[in-house]
């Protein structure tokens, strides 16, 4: 019994970090700047929507909902049956557990996101998918995309 409740503690810790971390995934909102970002000249463009779509961002994998499941399972297993029983328990545990951590952490840092197709001033048409919903925007709304080569938002 001793070990069953030292166990649930431990678990506890690890479900308690996991949902900690994912809580810092990255926000991929037109508003929000990386530190990276910041001083890094960027070129700028000015147009027209043309259209609105929304999409789905998939979620990331940064691998903290594999361990975290992991260590949850295995953790769990460990406390079924007992010598080589046990064992097996705690392995398919963490097998389990890693892969229902992983589709956890997949379906908590999806988000909705926009499909912004502009009428560059050039001529040029371009796509841009950010985080959010779109609703700041409409089709013949006069917008700036700015970029550095790698990311690309459109505001206004």
């Amino acid at each position: 019994m001793k070990s069953l409740t030292l166990g649930s503690g431990a678990a506890l810790v690890t479900l308690a970090a996991m949902l900690s971390l994912a809580g810092c995934a990255p926000s991929r909102s037109a508003d929000v700047y990386h530190r990276g970002e910041a001083l890094r000249a960027q070129t700028v463009e000015f147009g027209t929507i043309e259209s609105l779509r929304p999409v789905m961002i998939e979620g990331g994998q940064t691998g903290v909902g594999i361990v975290g499941g992991a260590a949850l399972g295995g953790i769990a297993g460990s406390t079924i049956g007992g010598g080589t029983g046990q064992v097996a328990a705690a392995v398919a545990g963490a097998i389990l557990g890693g892969m229902a951590g992983s589709a956890i952490e997949k379906d908590v840092t999806k988000a909705n996101g926009v499909e912004v197709t502009v009428r560059l001033d050039s001529g040029r048409i371009v796509a841009i998918i950010q985080e959010g919903s779109g609703g700041e925007f409409r089709p013949g709304d006069r917008v700036r995309v700015t970029s550095d080569g790698y990311t690309t938002r459109v505001t206004r």
